[in-house]
């Protein structure tokens, strides 16, 4: 029930039609029960004459309730037919009908009024769930799969309302109505009733039996869903590559395996889930079966119960089993929902390592240098930065080269506040960055990566996103400097066309000159470029490095190099072997040196 609870405080903002349906519930669960007393004054007039009433009676009081109110409808029955038991008939009918209409529409109100709380939640839970996702460090999604994220989004919140809320329904029309039912039935006979109740723990004791491993099972599809959707992701991602190896067999028995144990534990799941109606059911009838046999014996043999009462009490009897199937039916949600909404807060109360402090800096000026203050850093178990310091004074060009692994993307990581450093600082015009807010320093930056990052949307938005409510001048004008502007006007739609998903309509260097004129279009001090023209051809790359000569131009900017050819004018180099410096100067200066920067570069211009 903690989990339950915890959902629950996601239907405060609606618990005005909480309560409304509340209160059209308590309504359902009175008229449902009176709809089948009433037919018990229908019986009496119109089987037994004996019954009918010529005198209004007088009421003594709440002991004598129950017969007072039965000689009352007896008396004005009696008094509208006179002696035409057709107009009695009539009238009893349309009372048992009225009663029914009001009791269904008591219903259908309760309902409406309920699913505005549980659409409501649903929305709130998932739009809480991709505001954690968006905040939550990237760190985190290096240990997730993205479809096991994507699962507990859709289907398992999906799945916390077509249970835990569905149960928001039941808990008081349910209870209430066999309350109420229950209430009459002892009024009409309370020895039949007490025989009832030795029944009704028995049933539930056996019910519960077969929902107690529920939740285990549950949880297992929930997971396995969220494996073969990864699968999927992977997939999608990753085509042209399955496709160039002939690896489709492959990836199709990885994703078959997956389906096949989703459908050995769905299976499972939902066969002893479906158990519980026919159990239920088979049980209440038994409880009916055994009630036609004592109560006939009280009708038929002891006399003590007159036969229109006891045809009503067993009317009111099968009101209970709908009721009743209904909450052993929601027990078996709850046990399911437990899993799902389990996997839900899981996501929900992952702390975020990387916060602002409460009293964090907003900082709009970039005026001196970036100092990365004697850092260490690692992902896992090894360092990647140890005891590392370098200064970048504003306005200055830094190249990071070295071969993979030695550690320069982590310190654009860093810099942009992606992680946090384990030992040492970086500052900014000598404030720590963890003392500025997270988003005031990622306005001072742009960023340029390796990978081209583009949306499913059109030329406009994908290069909009660098500013906000931008003018179309300004998205044009930082297309130009970005060398964009001439292919985009060529498109079929120009800056409207939509470059399909991740930018795949486009070439190689054209998704990188959207990214750089979405940079140019954000304008920010400094800029970071990760290996941004590595994976160019050379036409590709002459006019993206001319784009981001433009852009660096009166900029701070930090390059992570993969082609020297196109670092030479970096006010400094930084060449790093295993997360430390080895060298630092000029193009001409490291080449003099004849080291370590001199092998690279005679590495790549064989």
């Amino acid at each position: 029930m903690d989990y339950f609870k915890k959902i629950l405080r996601f239907a405060k903002p609606y618990k005005k039609y909480g309560f409304l349906n509340i209160f059209f519930n308590i309504l359902y669960a009175l008229f449902s029960a009176l709809s089948f007393a009433a037919l018990i004054p229908m019986l009496d007039v119109l089987f037994k004459p004996e019954k009918k009433v010529l005198k209004e009676p007088v009421y003594t009081g709440i002991g004598q309730l129950k017969d007072y109110l039965q000689d009352y409808i007896n008396y004005r029955v009696t008094d509208y037919s006179g002696d035409d038991q057709m107009k009695g008939l009539v009238l009893v009918i349309g009372l048992v009908l009225v009663l029914f209409l009001l009791k269904n529409f008591f219903n259908y109100a309760a309902m409406y009024f309920i699913t505005f709380l549980r659409n409501g939640v649903l929305k709130d839970v998932r739009n809480r769930m991709y505001q954690k996702i968006t905040e939550l460090p990237i760190s985190y999604y290096s240990e997730k799969r993205k479809g096991d994220v994507i699962a507990r989004i859709t289907s398992d919140v999906l799945e916390i309302q077509h249970s835990f809320l569905s149960i928001l329904e039941l808990i008081v029309r349910e209870p209430l109505t066999i309350v109420f039912t229950i209430l009459i039935m002892f009024g009409i006979s309370s020895k039949l009733t007490i025989f009832v109740f030795i029944f009704i723990p028995v049933a539930g004791a056996i019910i519960s039996r077969i929902g107690k491993s529920l939740k285990k099972k549950s949880d297992r599809v929930q997971k396995e869903q969220g494996e073969f959707l990864s699968i999927v992701e992977e997939t999608l991602g990753g085509l042209r590559v399955i496709k160039a190896f002939n690896a489709e067999s492959r990836f199709y028995k990885t994703f078959s395996t997956s389906t096949e144990r989703f459908f050995k534990f769905s299976n499972k799941l939902l066969n002893r889930q479906n158990l519980a109606s026919p159990t239920g059911e088979f049980l209440g009838i038994l409880v009916i079966g055994v009630l036609l046999w004592f109560g006939g014996k009280m009708v038929l043999v002891d006399k003590t119960l007159d036969a229109s009462s006891f045809i009503a009490y067993m009317g009111l009897a099968y009101n209970i089993l709908t009721p009743a199937k209904a909450i052993s039916k929601a027990s078996f949600g709850v046990k399911k929902g437990n899993a799902a909404a389990e996997r839900v807060l899981q996501v929900l109360e992952t702390e975020n390592p990387i916060v602002d402090k409460e009293d964090a800096l907003e900082k709009t000026t970039f005026d001196n240098s970036i100092a990365l203050e004697n850092i260490s850093f690692k992902y896992e178990d090894e360092y990647v930065l140890k005891d590392f310091d370098l200064n970048i004074p504003k306005g200055d060009t830094v190249a990071l080269v070295g071969q993979s692994g030695s550690g320069k993307s982590t310190i654009a990581n860093l810099v942009t506040r992606f992680y946090d450093v384990n030992k040492g600082a970086i500052s900014i015009d000598g404030t720590n960055i963890k003392d500025i807010s997270k988003k005031s320093l990622r306005n001072l930056m742009g960023l340029v990566t390796q990978d081209s990052i583009l949306f499913n949307d059109t030329v406009r938005n994908n290069i909009g996103m660098g500013k906000e409510n931008a003018t179309d001048d300004e998205i044009i004008e930082a297309a130009k400097i970005a060398n964009a502007h001439e292919f985009i006007a060529l498109l079929p739609n120009g800056y409207d066309t939509n470059i399909g998903d991740s930018g795949n309509k486009l070439s190689g260097g054209q998704k990188q000159r959207i990214s750089i004129a979405r940079a140019v279009l954000k304008n920010p001090p400094i800029m970071i470029l990760d290996e941004a023209t590595s994976a160019l051809d050379t036409e590709s790359e002459r006019l993206v490095q001319d784009a981001l000569e433009k852009m660096m131009l009166h900029r701070t900017s930090i390059v992570i190099a993969h082609r020297l050819s196109t670092i030479q004018k970096a006010n400094s180099i930084v060449v790093l072997q295993k997360g430390k410096i080895v060298e630092q100067g000029t193009h001409k200066e490291l080449l003099a040196k004849n080291g370590v920067y001199r092998k690279l570069v005679e590495m790549q211009s064989l």
